[in-house]
Protein backbone atom coordinates (compact mmCIF):
# COMPACT_ATOMS: atom_id res chain seq x y z
CA UNK A 1 0.00 0.00 0.00
CA UNK A 2 1.44 3.43 -0.57
CA UNK A 3 2.27 5.71 1.90
CA UNK A 4 2.05 8.75 -0.56
CA UNK A 5 -0.52 11.49 1.26
CA UNK A 6 -2.87 12.53 -1.67
CA UNK A 7 -2.72 16.03 -2.65
CA UNK A 8 -6.38 17.54 -2.41
CA UNK A 9 -7.78 18.77 -5.47
CA UNK A 10 -8.23 21.79 -5.13
CA UNK A 11 -4.03 22.61 -4.37
CA UNK A 12 -3.30 21.70 -7.81
CA UNK A 13 -2.96 25.32 -9.53
CA UNK A 14 -5.15 25.84 -12.67
CA UNK A 15 -3.15 28.45 -14.31
CA UNK A 16 0.90 29.04 -14.10
CA UNK A 17 1.39 31.27 -11.32
CA UNK A 18 2.80 35.18 -12.42
CA UNK A 19 5.62 36.51 -11.71
CA UNK A 20 4.25 39.01 -8.47
CA UNK A 21 2.52 35.29 -7.36
CA UNK A 22 5.85 33.85 -6.89
CA UNK A 23 7.31 36.56 -5.51
CA UNK A 24 4.37 36.59 -2.59
CA UNK A 25 5.35 33.11 -2.69
CA UNK A 26 8.66 33.14 -1.60
CA UNK A 27 7.92 35.78 0.93
CA UNK A 28 5.03 33.51 2.06
CA UNK A 29 8.01 30.90 2.71
CA UNK A 30 9.47 32.97 5.25
CA UNK A 31 6.11 33.26 7.38
CA UNK A 32 6.39 37.01 7.49
CA UNK A 33 4.21 37.06 10.97
CA UNK A 34 6.24 35.07 12.75
CA UNK A 35 9.18 37.09 11.75
CA UNK A 36 7.45 40.44 12.79
CA UNK A 37 7.12 38.89 16.61
CA UNK A 38 10.85 37.70 16.84
CA UNK A 39 11.54 40.87 15.87
CA UNK A 40 9.47 42.41 18.51
CA UNK A 41 12.02 40.41 20.89
CA UNK A 42 15.06 41.09 19.92
CA UNK A 43 15.22 45.23 19.70
CA UNK A 44 14.36 44.87 23.30
CA UNK A 45 17.17 42.55 23.93
CA UNK A 46 19.89 44.70 22.59
CA UNK A 47 18.78 47.63 24.64
CA UNK A 48 18.45 45.66 27.95
CA UNK A 49 22.37 44.82 26.59
CA UNK A 50 23.43 48.07 26.28
CA UNK A 51 21.17 49.83 29.26
CA UNK A 52 20.38 51.99 26.89
CA UNK A 53 20.45 52.75 22.57
CA UNK A 54 22.90 50.43 20.95
CA UNK A 55 24.03 51.56 17.44
CA UNK A 56 21.11 52.16 15.02
CA UNK A 57 24.07 49.89 12.51
CA UNK A 58 23.99 47.38 14.74
CA UNK A 59 20.46 47.05 15.05
CA UNK A 60 19.70 47.10 11.66
CA UNK A 61 22.42 44.35 10.87
CA UNK A 62 21.13 42.28 13.59
CA UNK A 63 17.65 42.32 12.99
CA UNK A 64 18.35 41.95 9.49
CA UNK A 65 20.89 38.94 9.90
CA UNK A 66 17.96 37.43 12.57
CA UNK A 67 15.09 38.20 9.35
CA UNK A 68 17.05 35.96 6.53
CA UNK A 69 17.91 33.38 9.72
CA UNK A 70 14.05 32.98 10.42
CA UNK A 71 13.22 32.91 7.15
CA UNK A 72 15.52 30.25 5.88
CA UNK A 73 14.04 28.39 9.05
CA UNK A 74 10.50 28.91 8.28
CA UNK A 75 11.36 28.04 4.34
CA UNK A 76 12.57 24.55 5.42
CA UNK A 77 9.92 24.17 7.68
CA UNK A 78 7.22 24.79 4.60
CA UNK A 79 9.29 22.12 2.81
CA UNK A 80 9.11 19.16 5.26
CA UNK A 81 5.53 19.84 6.28
CA UNK A 82 4.01 20.10 2.55
CA UNK A 83 2.50 16.89 3.00
CA UNK A 84 0.55 17.82 5.99
CA UNK A 85 0.15 21.74 5.40
CA UNK A 86 -2.04 20.53 2.22
CA UNK A 87 -4.16 18.84 4.46
CA UNK A 88 -4.88 21.11 6.97
CA UNK A 89 -7.20 24.11 6.70
CA UNK A 90 -5.26 27.03 8.27
CA UNK A 91 -1.85 25.51 6.27
CA UNK A 92 -3.76 24.97 2.95
CA UNK A 93 -3.17 27.95 0.58
CA UNK A 94 0.53 28.31 1.52
CA UNK A 95 3.03 27.99 -1.26
CA UNK A 96 4.58 24.62 -1.54
CA UNK A 97 0.59 22.96 -0.77
CA UNK A 98 -0.35 25.09 -3.68
CA UNK A 99 2.28 24.29 -5.88
CA UNK A 100 2.91 27.74 -6.58
CA UNK A 101 6.88 27.13 -5.74
CA UNK A 102 8.41 23.81 -6.33
CA UNK A 103 9.21 21.78 -3.71
CA UNK A 104 13.12 21.65 -4.95
CA UNK A 105 13.01 25.90 -5.42
CA UNK A 106 11.93 26.61 -1.79
CA UNK A 107 14.27 24.08 -0.36
CA UNK A 108 17.48 26.18 -2.23
CA UNK A 109 15.74 29.24 -0.89
CA UNK A 110 15.95 28.27 2.38
CA UNK A 111 19.61 27.07 2.32
CA UNK A 112 20.50 29.79 0.75
CA UNK A 113 18.93 32.62 3.60
CA UNK A 114 20.71 29.92 6.30
CA UNK A 115 24.26 30.47 4.54
CA UNK A 116 23.84 34.40 3.83
CA UNK A 117 22.23 35.03 7.34
CA UNK A 118 25.65 32.98 8.92
CA UNK A 119 27.97 35.23 6.72
CA UNK A 120 25.92 38.90 7.80
CA UNK A 121 25.91 38.17 11.12
CA UNK A 122 29.55 36.99 11.19
CA UNK A 123 30.40 40.19 9.44
CA UNK A 124 28.30 42.91 10.89
CA UNK A 125 28.30 41.41 14.46
CA UNK A 126 30.20 39.00 15.63
CA UNK A 127 30.95 34.79 15.23
CA UNK A 128 29.05 33.94 18.18
CA UNK A 129 25.58 35.62 16.71
CA UNK A 130 26.16 33.72 13.73
CA UNK A 131 26.27 30.57 15.02
CA UNK A 132 23.60 31.01 17.49
CA UNK A 133 21.34 31.81 14.27
CA UNK A 134 22.36 28.40 12.42
CA UNK A 135 22.15 26.44 15.63
CA UNK A 136 18.29 28.05 15.96
CA UNK A 137 17.56 27.35 12.38
CA UNK A 138 18.93 23.54 12.43
CA UNK A 139 17.08 22.71 15.73
CA UNK A 140 13.82 24.31 14.61
CA UNK A 141 13.97 22.21 11.34
CA UNK A 142 15.98 18.57 12.16
CA UNK A 143 14.98 18.80 15.74
CA UNK A 144 10.97 20.16 16.23
CA UNK A 145 10.13 19.90 12.09
CA UNK A 146 11.74 16.60 11.36
CA UNK A 147 11.81 14.70 15.16
CA UNK A 148 9.34 16.25 17.70
CA UNK A 149 6.43 17.53 15.66
CA UNK A 150 4.85 14.14 14.31
CA UNK A 151 6.19 12.24 17.47
CA UNK A 152 5.32 13.85 20.56
CA UNK A 153 2.34 15.93 22.48
CA UNK A 154 5.70 17.97 24.04
CA UNK A 155 6.42 19.06 20.59
CA UNK A 156 5.73 23.25 20.66
CA UNK A 157 7.45 22.52 24.15
CA UNK A 158 10.62 21.73 23.22
CA UNK A 159 10.43 22.35 19.82
CA UNK A 160 9.47 25.76 20.41
CA UNK A 161 13.31 26.99 22.10
CA UNK A 162 14.34 28.05 18.80
CA UNK A 163 11.77 30.75 18.65
CA UNK A 164 13.35 32.16 21.93
CA UNK A 165 16.97 32.14 20.06
CA UNK A 166 16.61 36.23 18.65
CA UNK A 167 16.74 37.64 22.48
CA UNK A 168 20.20 35.78 22.98
CA UNK A 169 21.08 36.54 19.15
CA UNK A 170 20.05 40.31 19.93
CA UNK A 171 22.54 40.09 23.28
CA UNK A 172 25.11 38.96 22.06
CA UNK A 173 25.21 41.03 18.84
CA UNK A 174 25.84 43.70 21.37
CA UNK A 175 27.54 42.16 24.20
CA UNK A 176 29.71 39.34 22.13
CA UNK A 177 28.84 36.22 25.30
CA UNK A 178 25.73 35.27 26.63
CA UNK A 179 24.41 36.87 30.13
CA UNK A 180 22.36 35.69 32.45
CA UNK A 181 19.27 38.12 31.29
CA UNK A 182 19.90 36.63 27.68
CA UNK A 183 19.14 33.61 29.84
CA UNK A 184 16.08 35.06 31.72
CA UNK A 185 14.30 36.26 28.62
CA UNK A 186 15.18 32.91 26.46
CA UNK A 187 13.00 31.43 29.22
CA UNK A 188 10.10 34.42 28.94
CA UNK A 189 9.92 33.15 25.21
CA UNK A 190 10.13 29.03 26.28
CA UNK A 191 7.57 29.49 29.00
CA UNK A 192 5.17 31.17 26.68
CA UNK A 193 4.93 29.09 23.77
CA UNK A 194 2.97 26.34 24.97
CA UNK A 195 -0.18 28.29 26.47
CA UNK A 196 0.43 30.39 22.98
CA UNK A 197 0.57 27.70 21.03
CA UNK A 198 -1.94 25.40 22.59
CA UNK A 199 -5.03 27.69 22.43
CA UNK A 200 -4.44 27.95 18.86
CA UNK A 201 -4.07 24.03 18.37
CA UNK A 202 -7.32 23.67 20.36
CA UNK A 203 -9.21 25.63 17.96
CA UNK A 204 -7.87 23.78 14.99
CA UNK A 205 -7.39 20.43 16.84
CA UNK A 206 -9.35 18.56 13.66
CA UNK A 207 -6.59 19.77 11.49
CA UNK A 208 -3.97 18.65 13.31
CA UNK A 209 -5.76 14.82 13.91
CA UNK A 210 -6.45 14.72 10.36
CA UNK A 211 -2.73 15.43 9.35
CA UNK A 212 -1.48 12.83 12.25
CA UNK A 213 0.45 15.20 14.12
CA UNK A 214 -0.47 15.07 17.97
CA UNK A 215 -0.63 18.23 19.46
CA UNK A 216 -1.82 18.39 22.79
CA UNK A 217 -5.59 19.05 22.02
CA UNK A 218 -4.98 16.24 19.62
CA UNK A 219 -4.14 13.48 21.99
CA UNK A 220 -5.55 15.27 25.56
CA UNK A 221 -8.59 16.16 26.83
CA UNK A 222 -10.01 20.03 26.83
CA UNK A 223 -9.65 19.80 30.86
CA UNK A 224 -5.93 18.45 30.47
CA UNK A 225 -5.18 20.94 28.15
CA UNK A 226 -6.32 23.96 29.88
CA UNK A 227 -4.91 23.14 32.78
CA UNK A 228 -1.32 22.74 31.39
CA UNK A 229 -2.00 26.18 29.85
CA UNK A 230 -2.89 27.64 33.55
CA UNK A 231 0.51 26.36 34.88
CA UNK A 232 2.46 27.14 31.92
CA UNK A 233 1.12 30.81 32.33
CA UNK A 234 2.13 30.81 35.68
CA UNK A 235 5.54 30.12 35.49
CA UNK A 236 5.81 32.31 32.52
CA UNK A 237 4.55 35.20 34.24
CA UNK A 238 6.70 34.28 37.91
CA UNK A 239 9.84 33.90 34.76
CA UNK A 240 9.38 37.61 33.72
CA UNK A 241 10.19 38.71 37.77
CA UNK A 242 13.08 37.29 37.10
CA UNK A 243 14.60 39.95 35.52
CA UNK A 244 13.39 42.66 37.60
CA UNK A 245 16.99 43.03 39.04
CA UNK A 246 18.54 44.15 35.58
CA UNK A 247 15.54 46.50 35.19
CA UNK A 248 14.11 49.75 36.21
CA UNK A 249 10.35 50.18 37.72
CA UNK A 250 8.44 50.50 34.11
CA UNK A 251 9.24 47.38 33.33
CA UNK A 252 8.51 46.40 36.41
CA UNK A 253 5.53 47.76 36.20
CA UNK A 254 4.35 46.60 33.31
CA UNK A 255 5.39 42.88 34.03
CA UNK A 256 3.29 42.56 36.69
CA UNK A 257 -0.10 44.23 34.69
CA UNK A 258 0.78 42.07 31.84
CA UNK A 259 1.03 39.33 34.04
CA UNK A 260 -2.10 39.75 35.95
CA UNK A 261 -4.05 40.36 32.62
CA UNK A 262 -2.51 37.16 31.06
CA UNK A 263 -3.37 35.35 33.81
CA UNK A 264 -7.22 36.02 34.32
CA UNK A 265 -7.57 34.76 31.05
CA UNK A 266 -6.04 31.48 31.40
CA UNK A 267 -8.37 31.31 34.31
CA UNK A 268 -11.19 32.12 32.37
CA UNK A 269 -10.26 29.81 29.66
CA UNK A 270 -9.56 26.89 32.01
CA UNK A 271 -12.83 27.94 33.85
CA UNK A 272 -15.27 27.49 31.09
CA UNK A 273 -14.16 24.58 29.72
CA UNK A 274 -14.45 22.86 33.34
CA UNK A 275 -18.04 23.51 32.97
CA UNK A 276 -18.02 22.07 30.26
CA UNK A 277 -18.20 24.99 27.76
CA UNK A 278 -16.16 25.45 25.07
CA UNK A 279 -14.21 28.17 25.82
CA UNK A 280 -12.35 30.56 23.83
CA UNK A 281 -8.81 29.47 23.00
CA UNK A 282 -8.64 31.95 20.08
CA UNK A 283 -9.32 35.38 22.47
CA UNK A 284 -6.26 34.21 24.61
CA UNK A 285 -4.13 33.06 21.60
CA UNK A 286 -4.31 36.51 20.22
CA UNK A 287 -3.80 38.22 23.28
CA UNK A 288 -0.57 36.14 24.15
CA UNK A 289 0.27 37.82 21.26
CA UNK A 290 -0.48 41.38 22.47
CA UNK A 291 0.70 40.16 26.28
CA UNK A 292 4.33 39.14 25.06
CA UNK A 293 4.57 42.53 22.65
CA UNK A 294 3.60 44.43 25.93
CA UNK A 295 6.27 43.15 28.01
CA UNK A 296 9.27 43.99 25.70
CA UNK A 297 8.09 46.82 25.00
CA UNK A 298 8.09 47.93 28.35
CA UNK A 299 11.49 46.42 28.54
CA UNK A 300 12.85 48.31 25.98
CA UNK A 301 11.40 51.69 26.85
CA UNK A 302 12.59 50.91 30.38
CA UNK A 303 16.53 50.19 29.03
CA UNK A 304 16.24 52.79 26.42
CA UNK A 305 15.64 55.60 29.39
CA UNK A 306 18.07 54.07 31.05
CA UNK A 307 16.48 54.17 34.50
CA UNK A 308 18.14 53.20 37.38
CA UNK A 309 17.69 49.02 38.07
CA UNK A 310 15.81 47.60 40.79
CA UNK A 311 18.51 45.65 41.67
CA UNK A 312 18.82 42.37 43.69
CA UNK A 313 16.80 42.56 47.04
CA UNK A 314 19.53 40.84 49.06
Amino acid sequence: MSSVIPVPVDAVPTSAPTRGEVFKAYVALTKPRIIELLLVTTVPAMLLAERGIPSPWLVLTTLFGGTMAAGSANALNCVVDADIDALMKRTKQRPLAQHVVPARNALIFGLVLGVLSFAWLWATTNFLAAAMAVGAILFYVLVYTMILKRRTAQNIVWGGAAGCMPVVIGWSAVTGDIGWPALVMFGVIFFWTPPHFWALAMKFRDDYAAAGVPMLPVVATPQQVAKQIVIYSWVMVGWTLLLVPATGWVYTAFALLAGMWFLIFAHRLNGAIRRGEPGNPMKLFHLSNSYLTLVFVALAVDSALSLPVTGWPF
